[in-house]
């Protein structure tokens, strides 16, 4: 790759874990990428797919299929349950605002921990395990790196109470599929919202298509009919600023 005329690099997407950061940075061309773009429709996605399990759409949607009217006692409600974010930037911030609007006790986990109104307490990530422990609700919205890379793995998700509900709208590599499989099939999850795999498109013969308490979208999350705006005015202010 020869890019010696190139002076500024603006990445759509938020995630720098597809480009040769390396290279960038020893050729001085600046580089930005879409932070909070896409916080928006993945906050509103986070929080409709958690909705779905506590009210178990999918029930109601196949007896309406079946013209069926049959009621069910097992819903539950979002108001009052605890919900840690992990991963404290643009998407997880706009999650934190959702939930606590629903009347939710929102903390967070992140490598860089501080003070913000949108969470009760931001601890910092080697306190994860005990944050995991107290959480009905968990959303990753972290970057994949190497220090997060299975991070939610068989001793993290052994942590979570029981019937606790996981959203991934961050990078499949952060949870061990093997281990949530394993987790899931036990019954120890309440269920899961997943929209990013570690291998995509996600293998039809996986187990979690069959999982009746597991939400799949095909790396979706991001869509939102704000995007177009949104991404206009950060290249123009980027390159306003170059």
């Amino acid at each position: 790759m020869n890019l010696s005329n190139l002076k500024l690099f603006q990445l759509t997407s938020a995630g720098f874990d597809r480009i040769d950061v390396n290279y960038i940075n020893a050729n001085g061309i600046t580089m930005h990428n879409a932070r909070g773009v896409y916080s928006v429709p993945m906050a509103e996605y986070a929080l409709c797919g958690v909705l779905q399990l506590l009210k178990n759409t999918r029930f109601f949607d196949e007896n309406q299929k079946k013209r069926e009217w049959v009621k069910n006692r097992s819903v539950l409600e979002l108001c009052g349950k605890s919900v840690c974010i992990v991963g404290c930037g643009n998407v997880g911030t706009e999650c934190a605002k959702r939930f606590k609007a629903f009347g939710c006790n929102v903390y967070g986990v992140d490598l860089y921990p501080r003070q913000d109104e949108g969470y009760s307490v931001i601890y910092p990530l080697q306190d994860l395990k005990s944050a995991l422990s107290n959480a009905s609700v968990v959303v990753l919205t972290l970057p994949l790196t190497e220090e997060s890379r299975h991070i939610i793995n068989a001793e993290a998700l052994s942590a979570l109470p029981d019937g606790a509900i996981l959203v991934n709208i961050a990078r499949g590599g952060v949870v061990d599929t093997g281990a949530l499989i394993d987790v899931l099939s036990a019954g120890k999850l309440g269920g899961a919202v997943l929209d990013v795999f570690e291998e995509e498109p996600l293998s039809e013969d996986s187990p979690l298509w069959g999982m009746d308490n597991v939400i799949i979208t095909p790396h979706n999350s991001f869509v939102g009919d704000g995007n177009a705006q949104r991404l206009a005015h950060i290249i123009m202010t980027n390159l306003r600023g170059n």
